[in-house]
């Protein structure tokens, strides 16, 4: 459902990004965890049609994003969730919602968009509030019952737990944990190691533009996930190989 295949993009003469490959299988969740300047923005990017890239191939749902043709299409199939969602901060939830459906071309009724933030277990009382009386968290869900509007087969999220609680966290695993079970593509970044150990089938590890190692999540202690994050990272993996 999410393909990178060669992925590569330079900015300055400088290599961001060095053919960058992988897949998210639909109902599959990735993470990709890296430092400040690894090239998980510049990923996101590409797959939203905001850059171009210099060689390589984005595909959603086997659309190049990048073609003039199908560009449109395979945005139709996404839904993007930034670090800081930006709604409008005068208009309540069920407002928001509403306008964003139109803007989609989407009709629904005002029981499908409080359906929809049931989901994501926004309570009820505060669903006419202004969003700017509503905390990271409470936004997110907001955005997330869009995706859920939108029936989106496909997920770009950027950082969506920075600055979230321990529990506000764990809240937003579960409701993308059931997004997945129906059928979602998920691609995240982030650079939580709780957060991509609870949440994810595979974990990418990036530094300075390359995917040093795609890991297979499952039955893979929290302890040896950061060993082999700090390993590769700092280089020790390599060593060791070279030895």
């Amino acid at each position: 459902m999410i393909e990178a295949i060669n992925l590569s993009k330079t900015f300055a003469g400088k290599c961001v990004l060095d053919k960058l490959s992988f897949t998210v299988n639909q109902g599959e969740i990735m993470c990709l965890l890296g430092a400040n300047g690894a090239g998980k923005s510049t990923t996101l990017n590409l797959f939203l049609n905001f850059l171009q890239p210099d060689s390589g191939q984005a595909l959603i749902d086997g659309v190049d994003v990048n073609s003039r043709k199908s560009a449109i299409n395979s945005k139709e199939k996404l839904v993007y969730l930034p670090e800081q969602v930006n709604l409008y901060q005068e208009f309540d939830a069920i407002d928001n919602l509403k306008y964003l459906a139109s803007l989609s071309g989407l009709q629904v009724s005002i029981d499908q968009l409080h359906k929809a933030l049931d989901e994501t277990g926004l309570e009820s009382n505060v669903r006419q509030q202004p969003l700017k009386s509503y905390s990271k968290g409470m936004r997110q869900k907001v955005g997330i019952a869009f995706a859920i509007i939108r029936q989106a087969k496909v997920l770009l999220l950027d950082e969506p737990t920075s600055g979230l609680d321990p529990s506000a966290t764990l809240e937003f695993i579960r409701i993308l944990e059931q997004l997945a079970k129906k059928g979602a593509a998920i691609l995240m970044i982030t650079h939580d190691f709780y957060c991509a150990h609870s949440l994810a089938d595979k974990i990418g590890i990036m530094d300075k533009g390359r995917l040093l190692d795609l890991l297979d999540n499952k039955q893979l202690p929290l302890k040896a996930l950061e060993s082999t994050y700090h390993d590769l990272i700092s280089g020790k993996d390599a060593i060791r190989q070279a030895s």
